[in-house]
């Protein structure tokens, strides 16, 4: 089965279940599987009927959150074409480099992204075929919602179909160079739920999904299993922390998943004190370790039970999980593999490391991509020859087979001639209770060569001194891993998916404290 199936055989199973609560329409759009089939049919023959598209041919998608995606998705799936949805968040000349590697015929965007799309009309592309989903669009360009109510409901299917075809290209982070676009097969998306299903979801979860779209975690870590199990997600147009908490009472919601980040606003929003979150089952959070006051705060404030989760999108979302029973008794830990996944740590000339020693996370097991979009090359450079993927990340295992994410391995500054792991220092300020957002990089210095910079945000109201966070520092950690130097800003670089964007944080230090 592939996933132009999922959506035709749910109309076999639970044809009335509830799919999808888009949030961020007006009226909300409440569909059922069997409505979300004959949107993606009816889509799939527009882009068969105007556009000639088939397999192998990509579809762009320039557009914050919405069913949409999902329609372009399962549409593309039904046709055997590729799903390419594109990071908002870059400059029109970023996405016209992109548009130029991946050739899409098609580019389905909103009325948000008008201005870019306008200046990528008017430049050299491979698009020839331009749908605003509203507003009036650029010129040529036709309207999504027209085009869907004059196209037929009857099926389409590719025939050609294996489970090695690609099914979308989703992008790399960007949070430490330009994005590489991985290949997600059919296979991919088939085990990637599998794992997920095994370890977290029921018959009976609703589950909210506020990660953008364009990323790993928007379409496939809850929001495609939920689909194979008959159940809703609920969708919103970007995230929002008073919404947020709105919509999970509301829509009784039962799973959740956010990055550290999002979990820190929620708790900063005046709706979170009379916020009524007992509908959860549980939250898992992912991107970044879950700071243990947070997890505390959650706990003693709301009853919530916490997973810690790990993934990436060369691998899927549901690589590593962390029950909630072991929350702050593994305090920091990603937890176990998966149950389809391997997984071992290596020292820099590949050689597998026992419990306790730090080095680099490898990875194996049928959720693994198929290599990056026009770049074998690149690709190489992460699958080692006995077919393990090299994930960038240094980790360590305990003797009960816990893992824990150390760093990332071009986050890691060498201080004295001494490894010093960034994770470790904002881990500890964290459990200042005034300190809201942390992100510290490694800045040039005479003497030892680099040296920390802790770039910090208050919470509101709170107050802090470089002096005061210092000597937190000093009673956790060792001497040469205190950053030298603690900055105060308003706010750090965030990306869409809620992570921290290191390499622009990096070039802001740069010019600011020339080496």
């Amino acid at each position: 089965m592939y996933i132009g199936d999922y959506l035709g055989r749910r109309t076999i199973y639970s044809p009335d279940a509830l799919a999808i609560v888009d949030t961020g329409k007006t009226p909300e759009l409440r569909l059922t599987c069997v409505q979300m089939n004959e949107r993606a049919n009816r889509l799939a023959n527009v882009l068969a009927e105007i556009a000639g598209i088939g397999k192998g041919d990509r579809v762009a998608m320039l557009a914050l959150d919405g069913i949409e995606h999902l329609d372009v998705l399962f549409a593309c799936g039904k046709l055997g074409a590729i799903h390419t949805a594109l990071n908002w968040r870059l400059h029109w000349r970023e996405l016209q480099q992109i548009l130029a590697e991946v050739t899409p015929t098609v580019l389905v965007y909103d009325d948000t992204f008008k201005d870019s799309v306008a200046q990528l009309a008017q430049a050299e592309t491979s698009v020839r075929h331009w749908i605003h989903l509203d507003g009036t669009g650029v010129p040529g360009s036709r309207n999504f919602n027209e085009l869907l109510d004059a196209a037929s409901v009857a099926p389409r299917i590719c025939e050609t179909l294996v489970e090695e075809d690609i099914a979308a290209i989703v992008f790399t982070g960007g949070t430490t160079g330009l994005p590489k676009g991985a290949q997600i097969s059919h296979r991919q998306i088939a085990w990637n739920c599998l794992n997920t299903v095994i370890h977290d979801l029921g018959r009976d979860d609703v589950y909210l999904n506020v990660f953008p779209m364009f990323h790993v975690g928007g379409l496939f870590v809850y929001t495609l299993p939920q689909v194979i199990m008959g159940r809703t997600t609920v969708l919103v147009k970007r995230f929002d922390p008073e919404r947020v908490l709105q919509l999970i009472e509301r829509e009784q919601v039962t799973v959740f998943a956010a990055v550290p980040a999002m979990y820190q606003m929620l708790t900063q929003t005046p709706a979170w004190g009379e916020a009524d979150l007992s509908s959860l089952r549980f939250c898992t959070s992912g991107g970044a370790p879950l700071p243990v006051p947070l997890v505390e705060q959650y706990t003693r404030e709301k009853g919530i039970r916490f997973k810690q989760g790990f993934g990436m999108t060369e691998f899927g979302p549901g690589l590593f999980a962390l029950s909630p029973e072991d929350a702050i008794r593994k305090a920091g830990s990603i937890g176990r593999p998966n149950f389809y996944i391997d997984a071992r740590i290596v020292d820099g000339d590949n050689h597998p490391l026992g419990p306790n020693e730090v080095g680099e996370l490898v990875l194996k097991g049928p959720s693994i991509a198929s290599g990056y979009f026009n770049n074998a090359a690149a690709w190489a450079e992460v699958i080692d020859a006995d077919g393990w993927f090299h994930t960038g990340d240094l980790a360590r295992y305990d003797e009960d087979w816990y893992f824990t994410i150390v760093d990332r391995l071009k986050d890691m500054f060498i201080s004295g001639g001494e490894n010093v792991y960034p994770a470790e220092i904002e881990a500890a300020l964290y459990r200042h209770p005034a300190v809201f957002q942390c992100a510290v990089v490694g800045v040039p210095d005479p003497k030892w060569g680099e040296v920390g910079k802790a770039c910090v945000v208050l919470k509101p109201g709170q107050t802090a001194s470089t002096e005061e966070l210092l000597a937190h520092l000093d009673d956790q950690l060792a001497r040469y891993k205190i950053p030298r130097q603690v900055e105060f800003v308003a706010s750090l670089p965030i990306s869409p998916a809620g992570k921290v964007l290191r390499r622009e944080l990096r070039e802001y230090k740069a010019q600011v404290d020339p080496a």
